[in-house]
């Protein structure tokens, strides 16, 4: 798997587009579990007060204009106002004094009893989305699952523990995760032979697009020549020998 290019040895346009990804992954780990938590909280409020009282027309600012012109102004400001907040705060949460108070105000509302839960449940979630997942996810492999001749992309997430490896001393065995598509934020945890694995010339982000996609999309490997859809020598060789026990035992069983 090659290595990150060096942001430095990048020109200003990849720099520039590379920072813009950033902060607007960054911004969105931060925004959409707030969001979604002022959501849920404006949610239940508006339901209150919708019982209590109703809001007059005259205090609307927007009831006298044209219902086109309504529509284009809320376009307008529903595009505008919630990208520029999410590039704000993400380069806010790269920042040491943003990163500061960002973590002030995450730990305040963790401290609410249910508002706290939900934050935390959709951070955990989208960070297992949108971060990089290189540090969990040391390889990309082929595992043969779920039955013999089926093989599914899994990701080698580290080596077992002591209790596990203890009943396989023989053997080398590692923790895979084989995700399920197209929401691989779930799936299956597995403990398998090391020389059971298949590794992968693929980095962590091309295998999540093909997950996410169901196959449909089959980014390039590292040379621009090799398309990814051809599968290394090992498979080929693997899958060669699968067919050709079959064949032999269709034709035994033929005799």
């Amino acid at each position: 798997m090659s290595d990150a290019p060096n942001h430095s040895s990048l020109s200003f346009w990849q720099r520039l587009r590379q920072d813009f990804k950033n902060d607007l992954i960054a911004g969105l780990l931060v925004v959409i579990p707030l969001a979604t938590t002022i959501w849920l909280t404006a949610v239940v409020s508006r339901w209150v007060v919708n019982l209590l009282t109703g809001i007059p027309k005259q205090v609307n600012p927007f009831n006298d204009l044209d219902p086109l012109l309504t529509n284009l102004i809320n376009l307008g400001v529903g595009l505008t106002v919630p990208l520029t907040a999410i590039l704000v705060i993400g380069l806010m949460a790269r920042n040491i004094v943003g990163r500061f108070l960002l973590d002030f105000g995450e730990r305040t509302l963790q401290a609410i009893p249910l508002a706290g839960s939900v934050y935390k449940t959709l951070k955990q979630l989208l960070e297992t989305v949108l971060k990089d997942n290189g540090n969990r996810f040391r390889r990309v492999v082929l595992v043969e699952y779920p039955r013999k001749g089926l093989w599914s992309v899994g990701f080698v997430t580290g080596i077992v523990s002591d209790a596990i490896q203890a009943k396989r001393p023989d053997a080398a065995l590692v923790s895979v995760f084989i995700p399920s598509t197209p929401n691989p934020t779930t799936g299956w945890y597995a403990v398998v032979c090391e020389e059971e694995v298949l590794t992968l010339d693929m980095s962590v982000e091309d295998a999540f697009k093909i997950l996410i996609s169901g196959g449909i999309v089959s980014p390039k490997g590292n040379s621009p020549a090799a398309p990814l859809n051809s599968l290394p020598e090992a498979v080929e060789k693997v899958l060669v020998e699968a067919a050709s026990s079959s064949g032999k035992g269709e034709d035994e069983s033929g005799r």
